[in-house]
């Protein structure tokens, strides 16, 4: 489908990649993966047509559709969320029009015999066939499911983008994407700015999603549920599993032990070769001999261990001065930003030791709340820190916050007091900042530095409340699980604003929900507080069907036995549903067998320029998808019938 062929980017003498190749097929779920400045997001850039690599070719077939959301964009805020969306529906909006004034003309011609006519109604035809294809007019619908699957409200909808904060933006942007129904996703950290709630729901759209999907992401819990490959990007190589990040870790260590166990065998036997040719090299009897193990030196290949690259972050928080036993506590705290109600009268109790999480859809009044204890923020209510409390803050934007015109040292030299100065370099050095990285101006940084760096601020001064508002969002794997490994043994109190479910688990023992304006408290790790909210919510659900099969009992209760004939013509319906439901089934079958069929043939390298292939693919795809959409209307009219035939038996 998409064939990257010896991608090479040379940043004057600074090789990327070096003549890396691979082949994305239909329907493949890939983890791209490696530490920041790997060349992660470079690979998407050029696969997306918006870079140029230094050689190499990135070849797809004609009128291939591709998504990308990059980490960062510029946004045009003239229009509100819906009329952003639905730009999403570019040619849908054409052909409505194109129809529209199709009908016009026919509806004024009277020349009904006349080929010009036959012609018209033949385009009509044609704009219908492509405008059903495309969802016609169920695309409000695929809009209000999806900026409800994003975390939007119905009253935001007719609100200007420009009121949103850019992570919103951002999620309008992924909903146009996921609204194009692109032949290919390339997404870069989508999650970065959703909710648990929202990282779910655009798992359980992707793991359906007919097309394929390239995915950057540092949420190892997203990748693991969505991927079935994962591309490594290290040193310049490449390195491609058929397996979820997990199980890829797994496998790339096992390969680098047996790699290193037949380097150490091999590395043995030619030390002893060389030592015999040594020994016996000017000695004539030994003449054949000595020839004969040179010839095999020589015709030895060489094993080669894959490089790795075993830079990674090293923390550890000072120890925290002891505080009193309650650490935070809050009486009828209440926040509102105008109009806008935050927060309504909520109690809270943080105590010595405590790990929290703060969860919850975003604008519900995590950050909110911590910008309170940091007492950053006037509100109504009372909130007292306990005694000797001292806090080490790492906001959201900290990153951002930094200022580009200084070095990374001078960043911390001017913070830095007392013996910590003659160890700043020392300090930076553990955070990957060695030699001349030191003397790098902010501004050049990448997120994931400029995140190391906000951290290192956090380590200057010895603290006993930690209050980290999204730190993770631009920490690679070995970075976020190296600071998940300090948090565990920092001996003070945490509280934890993160959607990261991966991070938090094992991590926090109480999880704070912020939901409705107010807080409750879940004790347990956060997988115990996602099954309990599954819970809760299938309750909901049951009671809503329990609620509306009672009056279906009751409306079938008031009506009168229905009659022989009737009762015959249900059964009759009954029959030929059945047999309806059971030749969809059959379609579907045999349109499953041609996609394999034609996957097959598609991710062979000699058939990666045959459009025919491709046009085929996409076509019976559609065709699957819309015989499912059948199938599933028919078996639910199925079911409903029988469901009656059973209340009246």
């Amino acid at each position: 489908m998409v064939s990257i062929n010896q991608l090479t980017v040379d940043f004057g003498g600074f090789f990327l990649f070096e003549e890396i190749s691979f082949l994305i097929n239909p329907k493949d779920r890939i983890g791209l993966t490696g530490k920041n400045g790997a060349g992660k997001s470079t690979m998407l850039k050029i696969m997306a047509g918006l870079m140029e690599p230094t050689s190499g070719t990135v070849s797809m077939p004609r009128d291939f559709k591709l998504g990308y959301l990059p980490q960062h964009m510029n946004y045009a805020d003239t229009r509100t969320v819906v009329e952003e969306v639905e730009l999403a529906f570019g040619e849908l909006k054409h052909l409505e029009k194109q129809i529209a004034d199709l009908n016009t003309e026919i509806a004024e011609r009277t020349d009904y015999e006349s080929q010009g006519y036959m012609d018209l109604l033949d385009r009509l035809n044609e704009k219908t066939e492509r405008f059903n294809l495309l969802g016609g007019s169920n695309h409000e619908a695929k809009i209000e499911t999806t900026l409800k699957g994003l975390g939007f409200e119905r009253k935001d909808f007719n609100r200007n983008t420009g009121e949103f904060s850019g992570g919103w933006r951002m999620r309008i942007e992924l909903a146009k994407i996921l609204l194009e129904q692109p032949d290919l996703f390339l997404l870069d950290e989508p999650t970065n700015h959703l909710d648990i709630d929202s990282i779910q729901w655009l798992e359980d759209f992707l793991k359906t999603y007919s097309g394929a999907v390239v995915l950057i992401s540092h949420d190892k819990a997203f990748l693991d549920n969505i991927t079935k490959r994962t591309i490594e990007i290290s040193l310049g190589k490449i390195y491609d599993y058929k397996a979820n990040y997990t199980k890829f870790v797994e496998l790339r260590k096992e390969r680098r032990e047996q790699q290193m166990a037949a380097y150490r065998n091999q590395k043995k036997k030619i030390e002893d070769t060389e030592k015999f040719i040594e020994r016996f090299r000017y000695k004539s009897t030994k003449a054949v001999q000595v020839q004969s193990r040179i010839k095999q030196l020589d015709r030895i290949d060489r094993i080669e261990v894959d490089e790795f690259d075993n830079s990674a972050l090293s923390i550890k928080f000072p120890p925290a001065p002891r505080s009193g036993t309650v650490v935070v506590k809050g009486e009828e705290v209440t926040k509102a930003y105008g109009d806008l109600l935050v927060l309504d009268e909520v109690d809270l109790t943080i105590e010595r030791g405590d790990k929290i999480a703060f969860v919850g859809r975003n604008g519900e009044g995590k950050t909110t709340m911590a910008r309170i204890i940091m007492n950053e923020l006037a509100h109504q209510g009372k909130l007292t820190l306990g005694h000797n409390v001292k806090i080490g803050y790492f906001a959201q934007d900290q990153a951002e916050r930094l200022e580009d015109s200084h070095t990374v040292f001078e960043t911390i030299d001017l913070v830095a007091v007392g013996e910590i100065r003659t160890k700043i370099r020392n300090l930076l050095g553990a955070f990957m900042f060695s030699g001349e990285d030191a003397d790098k101006k902010v501004s050049v940084l990448s997120g994931g530095e400029r995140t190391r760096l906000a951290m290192v601020k956090l380590l200057l001064e010895p603290v006993n409340l930690l209050i980290l508002d999204e730190p993770t969002n631009h920490l690679d794997m070995r970075s976020k699980e190296i600071l998940k490994q300090a948090l565990r043994d920092f001996d003070g109190t945490i509280i934890l604003v993160s959607h990261d479910r991966e991070f938090l688990d094992g991590l926090v023992d109480k999880v704070y929900e912020f939901r409705h304006k107010r807080i409750k408290e879940h004790l347990g790790g956060i997988y115990a507080f996602l099954e309990h909210k599954k819970l809760d919510t299938l309750n909901e659900l049951n009671q809503s069907i329990a609620a509306q099969k009672k009056q279906t009992a009751e409306k079938t209760d008031s009506k009168a036995k229905l009659s022989y004939e009737e009762r015959k013509d249900l059964n009759r319906k009954i029959t030929k549903g059945r047999k309806t439901v059971e030749q969809s089934e059959q379609q579907i079958g045999e349109l499953e067998e041609k996609m394999e069929e034609l996957t097959t043939a598609i991710s062979l390298p000699e058939n990666a320029s045959e459009d025919s292939l491709f046009i085929s693919f996409k076509e019976t795809e559609q065709a699957l998808e819309e015989e499912m959409v059948r199938w599933e209307h028919l078996h639910a009219e199925l079911e409903e019938l029988e469901q009656l035939k059973k209340e009246l038996d």
